[in-house]
């Protein structure tokens, strides 16, 4: 009753303002407002459910003019049928419409000071027709939430510093514990999620990278190429085959529900899937969401604005384009992606596994431990406090499970410290004609995961083999880069490039922005090369400095592995990691990275509930996914005859 009285309360101070700022509107008294705000929200509970499905079967014309004109219908009903309140026109009803959601908005989030609790009532409300619909079921489902890019000392840290109060709750109370494991080489999100969810890690050398029998540069985050490598890593049998929900991964797990999954984009329909028409159309949801994006972008411009004055180092440029990304990652998706989360738990979906890339981003630009990527960090915590709220009234119980997918580590990158980059630097020590750079940012990704609930495929095919090849190909993600002689057919090997470029590994290894280089020999198989000695892989004999002490106790295992792995780079090169500072130089132009060795970036979270056993620390993404299916097999939501790779 006393929360009915506050919105009525709310919605006549939101309408009387409108009605007060807006020409075209009078109310002859307080009376006239108030019936009007009581029968604006009539309207929206009883007409606006019938205007999601109509409109939603016209299609998208349908959908966007509605998210333009269905509230100012309402509204101008409204103001029209109630005695007293005078309106123009349709247009004056347009205006109020706009104006009073975003002082709606704003009035509930000063009221509330941003408490989850508004939003679960909403959630709830909105999905209230499965509550009378789907039948109960007392086998528990499992919910898990990647917090893409956070580290476990991170993670620890955040808790102890009060930045994660939900998850410093679960922890505290003996109801969950926190795991580290290792995500082996390349720590990636596409790498970590084919693990993850289809123990496939192997299929993903990099974030992007280079086929030479087809001429064909895979970048991860383009639709087609997601699905590519997940028709290649699938067995049909991934982490939520029996009857999961994929939301906001690059892939599928094999899930019979996917939604906005990259790799899942090109088999979309072009109409609007129910779930963002409902989004779209209630101005909790998408409006709402444009005020808080505004809000983000402000916060955002004020903030590196702070860091310029403070002369925070290191720091990069976050042009428009971030400006712009971050709104619509650390607002839109996150908001979208909750309230698809609360939709299927409000089904009875027996498992959901859901990534939220709003810490990623932020950490990448300005930096992981910094207050902005904090502030994300206390958002996505707070999603994780309104579904725990909503999971108390689905149909099943629900248990959580956070997990992030790699770290990030900091530095400024290669070319602030040396003015070059690192495919310049390749050109320069081997004269070669034509040397090409992969520049597709892992960020263009974050729309396209938005563009996945659009329906609409806008990556590219995956084409033919390109007949003009360069003569040498660049791929770097993070601070490790894997380069081919795309024109020399299979693995180059160590001699081959000293006798065609005699230069180069030599220069490479002596600049002060690389730590090791890896290269295969014809007579000692894969060796690192480092700046005062060299690493025999086969059987562990060093020559000089290990070039690879101080990069972490798995680098050894991790470089076995990856030189067995279908696609890699004739080399792989790594940056230099300074442990005294604790910094990384990435070889694309982000502050934050991950990708390589060197620092936190290798250091995942896993947060469980107690009663889900952990032997150990898990080494790699696929043996957390074994871990994964036996956790799901031991609740009852999957099929034990789903045999898991082994």
């Amino acid at each position: 009753m006393t929360r009915a009285l506050w919105t009525v309360l709310t919605g006549a101070v939101v309408t009387g303002l409108v009605i007060g700022l807006l020409p075209g509107i009078s109310a002859e008294d307080g009376w006239a407002v108030l019936v009007a705000a009581i029968l604006l929200g009539v309207f929206g509970a009883v007409l606006r459910p019938l205007l999601v499905s109509l409109l939603s079967a016209i299609g998208w014309a349908g959908v966007v003019a509605g998210w333009l004109v269905a509230q100012a219908l309402l509204v101008w009903a409204a103001l029209h049928l109630t005695p007293g309140v005078h309106v123009d026109g349709f247009w004056s009803a347009f205006w109020a419409a706009w104006l009073g959601a975003a002082l709606m908005t704003a009035g509930s989030w000063l009221v509330t000071a941003g408490q989850p609790g508004v939003a679960t009532r909403h959630l709830l409300r909105v999905n209230r027709h499965f509550r009378r619909s789907v039948p109960p079921d007392t086998t528990p489902g499992v919910i898990m939430i990647q917090i893409d890019g956070l580290s476990a000392p991170l993670a620890r840290w955040a808790v102890e510093a009060g930045n994660l109060p939900t998850l410093g709750r679960w922890l505290r109370s003996g109801t969950h514990l926190l795991t580290e494991w290792h995500a082996r080489l390349p720590a990636t999100t596409p790498a970590s999620q084919a693990g993850l969810l289809h123990g496939a890690s192997d299929r993903v050398p990099a974030f992007r990278w280079y086929e030479k029998t087809t001429g064909r540069l895979v970048v991860t985050n383009h639709p087609a190429d997601a699905a590519l490598v997940e028709s290649r890593g699938s067995d049909g049998r991934g982490l939520l085959a029996d009857g999961g929900v994929s939301v906001g991964n690059v892939f599928s797990g094999d899930a019979p529900t996917s939604l906005l999954t990259m790799s899942t984009v090109p088999d979309r329909r072009s109409g609007p899937a129910r779930y963002l028409s409902a989004y779209l159309l209630d101005p909790f949801g998408l409006t709402r969401s444009l005020v808080l994006t505004v809000g983000e972008i402000v916060t955002e411009l004020h903030q590196a604005r702070r860091q310029r004055l403070r002369q925070v180092e290191p720091r990069m440029r976050r042009d428009w384009r971030y400006v712009l990304l971050r709104g619509a990652t650390n607002v839109l998706l996150r908001h979208l992606n909750l309230a698809v989360i609360a939709e299927q738990m409000m089904r009875g979906a027996p498992v959901v596994f859901c990534d939220f890339v709003d810490y990623d981003e932020i950490a990448h630009h300005a930096g992981p431990a910094r207050p902005e990527a904090l502030a994300s960090l206390e958002g996505i915590d707070g999603v994780l406090a309104t579904l725990e709220e909503v999971a108390a009234s689905t149909p099943r119980p629900y248990h959580f499970v956070v997990l992030s997918d790699h770290g990030q580590s900091q530095g400024a990158t290669f070319l602030q410290r040396y003015g070059v980059t690192l495919d310049e630097l390749v050109k320069r020590l081997t004269a070669a004609g034509e040397v090409t750079a992969v520049d597709t940012g892992e960020q263009r990704g974050r729309a396209a995961a938005l563009r996945a609930g659009l329906g609409r495929d806008e990556g590219e095919r995956p084409g033919p083999a390109d007949p003009a090849r360069p003569e040498i190909v660049v791929a770097a993600g993070g601070n490790l880069a894997l380069v081919y002689f795309a024109r020399m057919a299979g693995r180059v090997t160590l001699e081959q490039i000293e006798e065609r470029h005699p230069a180069l590994l030599a220069g490479l290894t002596g600049h002060p922005g690389v730590g090791w280089v890896m290269v295969r020999s014809a007579v000692d198989g894969p060796v690192v090369l480092g700046r005062s000695g060299r690493r025999r892989l086969a059987d562990g004999h060093v020559d000089g400095l290990d070039p690879l002490i101080g990069f972490g106790p798995h680098a050894v295992a991790d470089l076995v592995r990856h030189d067995r792995l279908e696609n890699t780079g004739d080399l792989l090169i790594n940056s230099f990691w300074d442990p005294v500072a604790g910094e990384v130089a990435a070889f694309e132009e982000l502050i934050g990275c991950h990708g390589g060795l060197g620092g936190d970036q290798d250091r995942p979270v896993l947060i469980h509930p107690r009663t889900f056993p952990v032997a150990g620390e898990p080494v790699g993404a696929d043996e957390v996914h074994r871990l994964l299916c036996g956790w799901l097999e031991k609740v009852g939501c999957r099929n034990p005859d789903l045999i898991r790779r082994g």
